[in-house]
């Protein structure tokens, strides 16, 4: 049957009609319970998913094979008289029944049909088969059949009588199992392997070991969802006497409802003499009728592996919101190294500054010395348009910093907020799906570096130059060309003195000459514009920084979310998906 893969669990299927139990609807669950442990792989226990994924193969094979057959088990412990009573049901001496115990070695079967189920037979390893003469009644005794006495004794139980009205078991697999409680394990292997395959229960059991606890607990508990495929037969009815045998039924019905069965049924027979068989028959004939024992014992293995999974998902999903606050990101960036690119940026920005404004004769010194950003390796390439930013401003190729090493603080801090935004997460959630969220909420120390400090490489570390730059750059030139043309007319003056020329009159402001104003005036009001800009450059630093600290907060922000929350999202997304798979897979038929 063709499914379709989405994320959601009431699209993945074609739902049968409500209310009906067929092939359809079993495949249906099967496929949703497949989902749930695709999706809930890693996180869902071992046995559940053994047991879930063997309920979806045994579904698969069995709704292929032998459609409209109905396997019907006898299993019962050593003495309870199971062969004797299927050789009854059977209508013939099938199995071998002896005194000494255990008798059955391996699972016999009586085939009711014109064809034998060779496929089916072959799925449930039953070698040995025998086909059913439909002219030949099951075992019984009635008001208008007397009892063929020759072929009643001790030890040998009714085998052939009179056909019941209305009985048709055409299509019934009658088996007859080893005994579950054997001496030989081999034999309890045995018997363990075709219930698993098995699709009715018959429980046989006698009026000295009904109440047997290795009954109870290992079989009858165990599989008693599955209380529509199931009934409880006591055996040897005709060793009590009608009061006792009321009383011993009591207590059956007692015990099965304290293992869980709904609705118990227990029918007293004896396979000596024939009583209750007519009822068993007749409650095997309603099975087989049916038609469809078969996928509600598929039906309710599937559920009963869903309950078992539903355990181990929590009834809903954590709130995710404010995963990434402002505790992990600061211990991001303290571990990306940001408070040192911020106090480089704010340097480099100061150092420009007097790049670009500072006396034209001392700004080359500065221009000298090694910019900050380029000693942590994060210096970006000048903006191929002078004003902008633009992609040249960051690197081509990210390539590693050059940023000191993490220090254990960093590093302590950063192992306490990945641990904290776990255990927010995985609070609410079963243990083994809070591991998988801690798991991946705490990456490996390598790849989480590596992934920062690319973020930090990949910034843009430029903005767009400041106007004033231009400005009081060109102011500086001006005052540093005046105080030249001062100090240049100074020279000469001194030239002409000193060669003894006659004096040329030079005029001033007062006592001052004007080459002297020019000189002092250039040196003295560039001296000032300098003030002026380095007290700029302190507060566009400032700004400069607070810019790029909110970029790379970003682009720390945005690497918690890529390795640490993406992860974590996941795993409550598996989580919520696995829940609704198997809320699903419970949902009546």
């Amino acid at each position: 049957m063709r499914t379709k893969a989405i994320r959601g669990p009431e699209a993945s299927i074609e739902q049968p009609p409500v209310g009906v139990i067929s092939a359809t609807s079993v495949r249906a669950r099967a496929a949703t319970l497949s989902c749930a442990l695709e999706s809930g792989a890693g996180c869902l226990p071992i046995g559940g998913v053994d047991r879930a994924q063997a309920a979806i193969a045994r579904t698969a094979v069995r709704t292929s094979l032998a459609d409209g057959r109905t396997v019907v088990a006898f299993a019962g412990a050593t003495g309870s008289g199971k062969s004797s009573l299927f050789n009854v049901v059977a209508g013939s001496d099938i199995a071998r029944v002896g005194v000494r115990r255990p008798t059955t070695s391996e699972a016999t079967a009586a085939i009711w049909g014109s064809e034998s189920p060779s496929a089916l037979l072959d799925w449930l390893i039953v070698g040995a088969r025998h086909m059913v003469d439909q002219r030949v009644s099951p075992g019984m005794v009635s008001d208008t059949a007397p009892v063929d006495q020759s072929a009643t004794s001790p030890d040998k139980p009714l085998t052939v009588s009179p056909r019941l009205p209305g009985l048709d078991l055409d299509g019934l697999v009658l088996l007859d199992l080893p005994d579950f409680d054997s001496l030989a394990t081999a034999h309890r292997v045995e018997a363990d392997r075709v219930l698993d395959l098995a699709d009715v229960f018959i429980w046989v059991t006698d009026p000295q070991k009904y109440a047997d606890a290795h009954l109870h607990e290992d079989y009858i508990a165990k599989l008693s969802a599955h209380d529509g495929v199931t009934i409880t037969v006591l055996n040897q009815a005709d060793r009590l006497t009608p009061e006792a045998l009321a009383a011993c039924r009591s207590d059956l019905l007692r015990l099965l409802d304290a293992d869980g069965v709904v609705d118990a049924e227990v029918i007293a027979v004896s396979a000596k003499d024939g009583r209750g068989v007519e009822d068993l028959l007749l409650r095997i004939n309603a099975l087989v009728a049916g038609h469809n024992a078969a996928v509600e014992r598929l039906d309710s293995d599937l559920r009963s592996a869903a309950t078992h999974l539903r355990s181990s998902v929590a009834e809903s999903e954590p709130s995710l919101e404010d995963l990434a606050d402002t505790s992990l990101v600061d211990a991001l960036s303290r571990a990306a190294g940001i408070p040192v690119i911020l106090d480089a940026v704010e340097r480099d920005f100061r150092r420009e500054s007097g790049v670009c404004t500072g006396w034209p004769i001392t700004r080359w010194v500065r221009a000298l010395r090694p910019a900050p950003l380029k000693l942590l390796g994060l210096n970006k390439e000048v903006s191929s348009r002078p004003g902008l930013i633009s992609r040249t401003d960051v690197r081509s190729v990210l390539g590693r910093s050059s940023l000191p090493p993490v220090t254990p603080a960093a590093r302590a801090a950063v192992a306490l907020a990945t641990r904290d935004l776990g255990d927010r997460a995985g609070r609410e959630l079963p243990q083994a799906w809070t591991d998988a969220v801690t798991d991946v909420a705490m990456p490996p120390g390598e790849d989480l570096g590596d992934a920062l400090d690319q973020a930090v490489v990949g910034t843009s570390l430029r903005a767009r130059d400041p106007f004033w730059w231009t400005a009081f750059g060109f102011v500086q030139w001006i005052l540093a060309m005046t105080a030249a043309v001062g100090l240049s007319w100074l020279i000469v003056l001194a030239v002409l003195d000193s060669l003894r020329r006659p004096a040329i009159a030079t005029a001033g402001l007062g006592p001052l000459p004007y080459p002297m104003l020019l000189f002092v005036g250039g040196l003295s009001f560039g001296f000032l514009v300098s003030l002026l800009t380095g007290a700029l450059g302190q507060v566009g630093g400032r700004r400069r920084k607070g810019l790029v600290a909110a970029r790379l907060r970003d682009s720390v922000a945005q690497v918690a979310r890529d390795r640490l929350i993406a992860p974590v999202l996941e795993v409550v997304d598996r989580h919520r998906m696995t829940r609704e798979y198997l809320e699903s897979a419970l949902k009546p038929a």
